[in-house]
């Protein structure tokens, strides 16, 4: 197994060895991932502003998520043809998508999914619209850093997935009380965002698992909640 293999495998291999630009780069990575929390609060509170003013009035916030998710992807798939990679990255992105790209995809395809309707079908307005994009959303971005690092420094499976359940229902549980999660859709699909960050595989990031397995889980439990 060459040294390409061992990173995309290892599951308690270090990043920062094979991050471009070393600890710097990967402390970058790791903050531009926990910053990503801020995602729903501009969404669903400053989207409409946000969208017209970068498309000057001609879209929408959905529709900005929407180009902005297919912009990703056709840069995305240029540096893919140029194996470009950036600060941060790790050695192995240079011929497969990136997990920025993936993660990228996946908090497009949360914010597009995830109902913003109240139980009684009314459309819910600023944050509280978010009561299941958010916590989809906030949970993978500060689940993950939690984990690897976890990983990375203990090499502990076990308590890597312990702090991250601990992590997951505090965010889910949170927002249940903040936004009106309905309490049953947290504490089913807090373990799902765990579940997403612990399988290895080179098909897909756990940067997108981590919000496609909750997203799915939302999906099937819609009807009954």
């Amino acid at each position: 197994m060459n040294k390409v293999e061992v990173q995309k495998k290892d599951v308690y291999v270090d990043h920062v060895e094979h991050s471009v630009g070393g600890f710097g780069g990967h402390a970058f990575r790791r903050a531009t991932h926990v910053s990503m929390a801020a995602v729903p609060y501009l969404y669903y509170v400053h989207g409409e502003d946000i969208a017209s003013l970068l498309t000057f009035g001609y879209l929408g916030p959905r529709e900005f998520v929407s180009a902005f998710c297919l912009l990703i992807l056709a840069v995305e798939a240029i540096r893919l043809r140029s194996g470009i990679v950036i600060v941060g990255q790790r050695e192995y992105e240079s011929d497969q998508i990136s997990a920025l790209a993936w993660g990228s995809v996946a908090v497009s395809l949360a914010l597009l999914i995830a109902p913003s309707e109240g139980k009684d079908g009314l459309v819910l307005e600023g944050i509280e619209a978010g009561r299941y994009g958010a916590p989809l959303v906030i949970a993978m971005t500060l689940v993950d850093p939690l984990m690897g690092e976890v990983k990375r420094t203990k090499k502990d499976l076990k308590m890597a997935i312990a702090a991250g359940m601990v992590m997951s229902y505090t965010i889910w549980i949170g927002c249940h009380f903040w936004l009106g999660t309905d309490i049953i859709a947290a504490i089913l699909l807090a373990p799902l965002t765990v579940a997403g960050e612990v399988p290895s595989n080179n098909l897909i990031d756990d940067n997108a698992t981590m919000v496609l397995f909750p997203l799915c889980g939302l999906v099937l439990l819609l009807p009954f909640l």
